[in-house]
């Protein structure tokens, strides 16, 4: 089953990075407190570029010999985020990270590279052919980041805020329904059927279509 992927950026402010350390366990998914601590009221206060993570971000990349894409690449704490703890925007060559990171400090640097693999996956493409989001290219890269084995999907308990879906999109080819939360604002088709009937390269016959659309609950 293929699905979309819809980035949102934001914010455009350099900050500095400030993380607590003490108390933190590493790479386990663990329950967020229920009152504020120092850690979640640092992280209200993120966004915008983080410098620090940005030098590291590019050197990583240097090391790898993707010096050009190194000098644009920018790293952003993004406050919008809720349950998503990173996304890789490779036309824009920009990481956003949700600033809750900063309440696991041992996964700030993880999901960097996780994202920072997404980047250099699509660095390293021969042609204009769709890579999978998590296949065997950004698994590459992700040894070569040092994280071996690393999953598609993090395993922190961020709260998560459920929004029901008011658009339904359907394939006109295999009548595959794609709900969202928000409209799709570019031209989408199904992957799977273009993969299935022409290379995995774009196909208009494919074009997602709208279906059905609901308004939003109005406020009393």
């Amino acid at each position: 089953m293929c699905s979309l992927r819809q980035l949102e950026f934001s914010f455009e402010q350099f900050t500095t990075r400030v993380v607590e350390r003490d108390g933190a366990v590493v790479g386990q998914a663990h329950r967020l407190p229920a009152r504020q601590t120092t850690t979640e009221a640092v992280a209200l206060r993120l966004r915008g570029r983080d410098a620090t993570l940005e030098t590291e971000a590019r050197e990583l990349l240097c090391s790898l010999g993707e010096k050009r894409i190194a000098t644009q690449l920018r790293v952003e704490w993004n406050p919008r985020f809720k349950t998503a703890a990173g996304r890789a925007d490779y036309p824009e060559k920009r990481i956003l990270l949700n600033p809750r990171l900063v309440e696991y400090p041992g996964e700030i640097d993880r999901t960097l590279r996780h994202e920072l693999a997404h980047i250099l996956a699509e660095s390293r493409k021969k042609s204009r052919r769709r890579i999978l989001s998590h296949g065997p290219e950004w698994q590459q890269a992700c040894r070569d980041l040092g994280i071996a084995g690393e999953k598609r999907c993090h395993t922190l308990e961020f709260p998560a805020k459920r929004h029901a879906p008011r658009f339904i999109y359907r394939c006109p080819n295999c009548r595959q329904d794609f709900p969202r939360v928000r409209k799709i604002k570019r031209t989408v088709a199904c992957l799977a059927c273009c993969r299935a009937h022409n290379g995995g390269e774009f196909d208009a016959r494919f074009r997602l279509k709208l279906l059905t659309w609901r308004e939003p609950p109005r406020l009393p």
